[in-house]
């Protein structure tokens, strides 16, 4: 790198200590910039903010450090660090984009730094330091060589990743080896992403014609800022995912977008050990929904059918004990009569409010509890029984009313 002039080097050899004074403050101010403007490093900075500010402060230092080697005549920018930058923030799934952007943010906020010191005391800017601007962004672009030459090489190592390995430490973690910290920290690596936080399990069925459930969801969420990993398991999708700083529902609002099949989700679990039961929660959950359909569910919103699923045995004696007669009607009369108790029980036991669900007369909706009543020998003020016929209906998969007319 051309040194400066010496009056040049004079005042920026002046300025090197009160400017390495504001390191803090310039690592605040990038952080703060970051957080804002960047999805990829604010889902970073919730992760562990204390590793994402000492790595911002060390690389403007070392940029500062560059400057004032420059000033000397002597050294060149700290490429190497700017490379491992890069090939870290590969592994751990960072957009390139947003690695070179804040990059280009760190010498903005140098250049900054520079001209506040230069004019503290005086009110005035150094008319010598314009000359710097230009070492402050050839330093910048170097740097920004170096980190998408470090990124890409990392992209590479782990495209060679064996993605039978990738299977294997997935299969790993929903067979329960989140248990044995010699195998995270391995899957930890093998999969790149944090196998310490909260995570959710996510459970996919083939969609109407086989289709898979959900298209690339891994790059589909990355593009919002949200790591995971998916694999197969048979016929199901399966994926781990990292909450960090979004919601549950907030996964779920993204999955419902891009849902072709049915889809199930875990509650939120902490940590590797949990994520065995979590994919367990997962599967029961989209069990508990018809082949095909195009919906997402957690298993808190399935649990009585999430029950009955488990259960086949005690759900075939309670729809057969609590219903009764009713399903040996003929086919055109039991789906009357189940419409209608369905809609009875949705409407807290109002034969009014039903008849108005079912568009028809409340005698209507009268006459056909009466035949409900008789054909299964309850009665339909009794509290157990409407219980027995809402599990019951929830096990034929007929809880939701149809819109019948009269």
């Amino acid at each position: 790198m051309q040194p400066f002039r010496p009056e040049v080097a004079t005042r920026l050899g002046q300025l090197a200590p009160r400017l390495m004074d504001q390191l803090d403050a310039m690592t605040d101010r990038m952080l703060d910039v970051l957080v804002r403007t960047e999805p990829a490093y604010r889902e970073l900075v919730g992760q562990s903010e204390q590793d994402v500010r000492m790595s911002t402060r060390s690389n403007l230092e070392n940029g500062l450090r560059s400057l004032m080697s420059a000033a000397a005549g002597t050294g060149t920018p700290h490429l190497a660090s700017a490379r491992e930058v890069g090939r870290r923030r590969a592994a751990q799934g960072l957009p390139l984009e947003a690695v070179l952007r804040a990059y280009r943010l760190g010498g903005q906020v140098t250049w900054e730094a520079l001209l506040l010191v230069s004019r503290s005391g005086t009110g005035q800017h150094d008319t010598l330091l314009l000359e710097v601007a230009g070492s402050v962004w050839r330093t910048n672009d170097a740097e920004c060589a170096a980190v998408a030459e470090g990124y890409r090489q990392e992209q590479r190592r782990l495209a060679g990743v064996d993605e039978q390995a990738r299977q294997q430490a997935l299969d790993g973690l929903l067979e329960g080896r989140g248990s044995d910290p010699a195998f995270v920290r391995i899957a930890a690596e093998t999969l790149a992403m944090p196998l310490d936080g909260r995570l959710m399990a996510v459970v996919a069925l083939p969609g109407s014609g086989g289709v898979p459930a959900l298209d690339a969801p891994g790059e589909a969420l990355l593009k919002r800022g949200v790591r995971s990993v998916w694999g197969a398991r048979g016929d199901t999708q399966v994926g781990v995912v990292v909450l960090a700083a979004i919601r549950p529902g907030d996964l779920l609002s993204l999955l419902r977008g891009a849902a072709n099949g049915p889809v199930g989700v875990s509650d939120v679990v902490e940590g590797a050990a949990a994520v065995g039961a979590a994919y367990r929660l997962a599967e029961t959950a989209v069990r508990t929904l018809p082949a095909g359909v195009r919906r997402v569910v957690s298993i808190d919103d399935r649990l009585p059918e999430a029950l009955l699923s488990n259960s086949p045995e005690i759900s075939s004696r309670l729809v057969g004990q609590s219903l009764g007669g009713l399903l040996e009607l003929p086919d055109d009369e039991r789906g009357v009569l189940l419409d209608t108790l369905a809609a009875f029980l949705a409407t807290d036991g109002s034969p009014t409010r039903a008849a108005d669900a079912l568009y028809c007369h409340r005698n209507t909706v009268m006459h056909r509890l009466r035949r409900i009543e008789s054909v299964t020998g309850r009665k339909v003020t009794d509290p157990r029984s409407r219980l027995l016929w809402q599990l019951a209906l929830l096990g034929t998969e007929h809880g939701e009313p149809a819109r019948r007319s009269a």
